[in-house]
């Protein structure tokens, strides 16, 4: 497993989403403002915002909260605060790429604190376009492998033009383009499977295995990137070996 879906299960056994659940909805209600200000407030007339929305649902978000994020962000509650979208690209750990996407009012601390955990567990930034082309933008949705019919799952997804499902240790992932990541997210829903996570995400097209020691190193960059308040999203194609997760569990 590598990566985006290695990341999201080591967090879910972890129980890092719980620990942080106040940061979480910091991050979301940002990315719910800023879609309301760029594509209005209609969900149905906005996927960036449809797809916000959703995020914080699977998060238990409560429904004032989404309301609220929503009118500040379309001007009913005041003005947006002025953030300013921007991805960093790095390696990490082993030549592990990294994409970090922010969400920031200040750019200068910003760069500077992103830099700062790079280097402190064993990475380093790099220049635009060092490592976002080994990266494709999809639909990436996990439902938990438990109870699953597999055949009536892949055929619920493809049927809905999703162009892949894959096999994991304890879920199957479902890559599909963003375009059509609505129409396999609705799909599977009423089929009656459970998404743990869906989200339009930056799927590596190859991946890098790391043994244990940069292993451990790479999970800690990748914590503390999140646990930044200006990082909204962070992508990485390292694999760590089942076995080597075990240990480090």
């Amino acid at each position: 497993m590598s990566g985006h879906s290695k990341w999201a299960t080591i967090k879910r056994k972890k129980g890092v989403a719980d620990a942080r659940r106040g940061k979480i909805f910091t991050k979301l209600i940002k990315e719910i403002t800023l879609a309301a200000r760029l594509g209005g407030g209609d969900p149905e007339g906005n996927a960036r915002l449809r797809q916000a929305i959703l995020a914080a649902k699977a998060e238990n978000m409560p429904k004032d909260n989404i309301d609220r994020a929503i009118k500040k962000g379309s001007g009913e509650l005041g003005g947006a605060s002025a953030y300013e979208e921007l991805t960093y690209e790095g390696y990490g750990p082993g030549g592990v790429a990294v994409l970090v996407d922010v969400m920031t009012d200040n750019k200068k601390r910003t760069v500077s604190e992103i830099r700062h955990i790079f280097s402190k567990y064993g990475g380093n930034l790099a220049e635009n376009g060092a490592v976002a082309w080994l990266f494709e933008k999809k639909g990436s949705i996990l439902v938990e492998k438990k109870g699953v019919d597999e055949d009536k799952l892949i055929e619920a997804a493809l049927e809905a033009g999703a162009q892949d499902v894959r096999e994991e240790e304890n879920e199957y992932e479902i890559i599909t383009e963003p375009a059509s990541f609505d129409a396999v997210k609705k799909a599977i829903d009423t089929a009656g499977f459970t998404c743990i996570q869906a989200q339009i995400s930056m799927i590596p097209r190859n991946t890098v295995k790391l043994n244990e020691d940069r292993a451990g190193q790479m999970l800690k960059l990748m914590e503390k990137l999140e646990d930044n308040d200006d990082v909204q999203d962070v992508y990485a194609n390292f694999d760590i070996p089942d076995d080597v997760m075990e240990r480090l569990s």
